[in-house]
């Protein structure tokens, strides 16, 4: 992971560049400042020594760090800088600066070479670059005065070091690009997505298996609810910023993102004068409503918009916040939300009874768009829009919901800021009301409670099969876990959650990777949960009706879990 700490200067003074140059040499030692909010010691100065000089680059490594290395380490990180630096020459140096433009040059110390500081980071730190080492001490008395980026010591010797120089020579092409030769600061979003995006423009992010791709798709999945454009400087922010900026390119192209960056605008209008540049009609506003739909859906048979098109992403899917409808007469339930600018946002409702009314109302002082996406099973979708007055209120109405469809999908967002945006941005709120209510004819009531009266024998039969198990459980004392009642996505801090983590992690890592223990049931719970119900389709979906799980830990899923904690 890599970030660009924000500098901020009152403005921008050229001052001429020295006559001569005194040329870095191996062996040279000097002082750094560095910036202790990702220094593994927050150490704010640093002494380092140039190891290695390569055609445009210059390696230098913390001493402190570099001192505590036998000769063999020293060797493997001298072959890891050759390879280092050969990648830099022949690939991305030139594959990236023909697609964006060059950094500054010769730059502020008057010599074309870059220097690269490698220095123990705290985890999950790739590296980051910092603006302020572009300007004389008059206006940055902690420059460095020098074409540099910061990398961490600890990915030396992993593949993952090209991807992240790769995004950090972007930040510094992009800084000339901008600040330097248009006077103007790129939205610190759209400057990462740039930068992000460049491993997957190299070809880096081709093998998934531990790539910098895959890594922003776990990242995207634990916070699939991130903003684009609210940047805060955590690994979260790059989940989202990512599969967008995929989905982006793999639709419009990478001329998008480099068109962006060659004009005087920043942001959103930079984007939106790029795509007419290339003669699309679409608007950044449609292209990201087309990518929560995207992620959702990933079907370009119901909308050529609506997949990726990177073979990686294919099968891509999000994970929708779960709404569980009981199958009564008549339910009705009220839910409240928030959310942010250019967030995405999904909720699936499924089961009920009857027809389905479902109204929705967000808050005045802003303008929602919401989706929503109609599924019989999955493979018969359609996309809809809802039609919301001034007072952002509309609803949607379903005759006999449960048996024409299997699900509703609801994407809502809030696209009307364009710029100027900060690390934290408002939220605002809106609300759901869901009801479904079974209407029918008086001739056919004599039969409907002869229906229910069956209904309502078999589930006390049921009913009766699952207490046996669960007192059978209970006799036998097979640890301290139990599962008597429903579990489902929202529950925190409880103990019944932490006992059904502890079982889906002794399911294997096929049904839990993560493994984590919290007693929240969060997406990645809810996810796994998923996993454990599609194995034992057989006896927990299909007697329900369905061909893929839900997560919502019912009955049926409890009598499965019961019965392995017996064997």
């Amino acid at each position: 992971m890599s970030q660009k700490p924000k500098i901020i200067f009152l403005g921008i003074i050229f001052l001429a560049l020295p006559i001569f140059v005194n040329a870095d040499y191996v062996g040279q030692t000097a002082n750094f400042f560095i910036d202790p909010s990702y220094d593994l010691s927050k150490r704010e100065e640093i002494s380092a020594t140039l190891q290695k000089i390569s055609q445009n680059l210059y390696f230098y490594i913390d001493d402190s760090w570099w001192n505590s290395l036998d000769d063999s380490q020293r060797n493997e990180i001298g072959l890891a800088l050759d390879n280092l630096a050969a990648e830099f020459k022949y690939k991305i140096y030139s594959f990236l600066t023909s697609t964006f433009g060059e950094e500054w040059k010769p730059g502020i110390d008057n010599n074309d070479t870059i220097t690269i500081l490698f220095h123990r980071m705290k985890e999950g730190a790739g590296g980051y670059f910092n603006s302020g080492d572009e300007y004389p001490r008059a206006q940055n008395p902690r420059t460095n005065k020098r074409e540099m980026v910061y990398l961490n010591t600890d990915d030396l010797k992993s593949p993952l070091i090209k991807s992240y120089l790769a995004h950090e020579f972007t930040h510094l092409i992009t800084f000339n690009q901008k600040d330097r030769l248009r006077g103007v600061s790129e939205e610190v979003w759209l400057n990462e997505a740039r930068a992000d995006f460049s491993s997957t423009l190299l070809g880096y992010d081709d093998k998934y298996q531990a790539s910098n791709l895959e890594q922003k798709v776990r990242t995207f999945l634990a916070n699939p609810n991130d903003s684009l454009t609210e940047w805060s400087n955590q690994t979260t922010d790059y989940g989202a910023l990512n599969l967008f900026t995929q989905y982006l390119v793999d639709h419009y192209g990478i001329k998008i993102l480099a068109d962006s960056l060659q004009s005087s605008k920043t942001g959103i209008p930079s984007i939106n004068e790029a795509l007419a540049k290339n003669g699309f009609q679409e608007d950044f506003s449609k292209i990201f409503t087309d990518w929560t739909i995207a992620v959702s859906l990933g079907d370009c048979q119901v909308g050529e918009k609506y997949c990726y098109k990177n073979e990686n992403l294919k099968n891509f899917r999000v994970i929708p916040s779960l709404i569980f409808l009981p199958s009564t007469q008549k339910t009705t339930l009220s839910l409240n939300y928030s959310i942010k600018q250019w967030s995405g946002n999904w909720y699936r409702i499924i089961g009920g009874e009857g027809d389905l009314k479902l109204e929705f109302d967000g808050a005045d002082q802003t303008q929602f768009k919401v989706v929503y996406i109609l599924c019989q099973d999955s493979l018969n979708c359609k996309v809809n829009f809802l039609n919301l007055d001034k007072s952002q209120k509309g609803e949607i109405l379903i005759s006999d919901f449960n048996k024409n469809y299997t699900s509703l999908t609801l994407i809502p967002s809030i696209q009307t800021k364009t710029s100027n945006f900060s690390d934290k941005e408002p939220f605002f709120n809106f609300s759901l009301s869901i009801s479904t209510e079974i209407k029918v004819k008086e001739e056919k009531e004599a039969e409907l409670i002869k229906q229910l009266l069956a209904q309502i024998d078999f589930l006390q039969k049921e009913i009766a099969k699952v207490q046996a198990q669960i007192n059978a459980i209970l006799a036998k004392k097979i640890g301290t876990c139990t599962f008597s009642a429903d579990l489902y996505f929202g529950i925190m801090n409880s103990p019944e959650v932490r006992c059904l983590q502890e079982f889906l992690k002794a399911q294997g890592p096929e049904i839990y990777p993560e493994g984590l223990i919290t007693g929240n049931f969060l997406s990645l719970t809810q996810a796994a949960a998923i996993r454990f119900q599609e194995k034992y389709a057989n006896e927990i979906l299909r007697p329900l009706g369905l061909e893929r799980g839900t997560g919502f830990v019912g009955a049926q899923t409890r009598t499965k879990i019961n019965q392995l904690l017996t064997q």
